[in-house]
């Protein structure tokens, strides 16, 4: 699969506390949405406003399209959602996307 992530700022999503990237995959444009609890538990969010998520999303950028670009792989070109509990399996099977030194 041929996955490929626009440059563009993540747009915040308010009422479910996220941010939306954009990515294309086979020629398919494709929603990426990672959430409030992921950025602040794996990626040092100080908290959930909206610039402190696109604080630790850019501080991150490669680990979490990384991340991303793993999860489409499985699923194929749909929209996907990262959330708090895939990085924690991650880390545990020791693909860690962190940088929480």
């Amino acid at each position: 699969m041929n996955i490929t992530f626009l440059s563009q700022a993540p747009v915040y999503q308010g009422d479910a506390p996220s941010l939306t990237f954009a990515a294309v995959a086979d020629g398919e444009h494709v929603e990426c949405t990672i959430s409030a609890e992921a950025l602040e538990d794996h990626f040092g969010a100080a908290s959930w406003r909206e610039e402190d998520l696109q604080r630790a999303f850019e501080s991150h950028r490669s680990s979490i399209q990384g991340a991303a670009e793993q999860l489409l792989s499985r699923v194929g070109a749909t929209s996907v959602t990262l959330r708090s509990g895939f990085f924690r399996f991650r880390e545990a099977r020791g693909q860690t996307s962190s940088s929480r030194a």
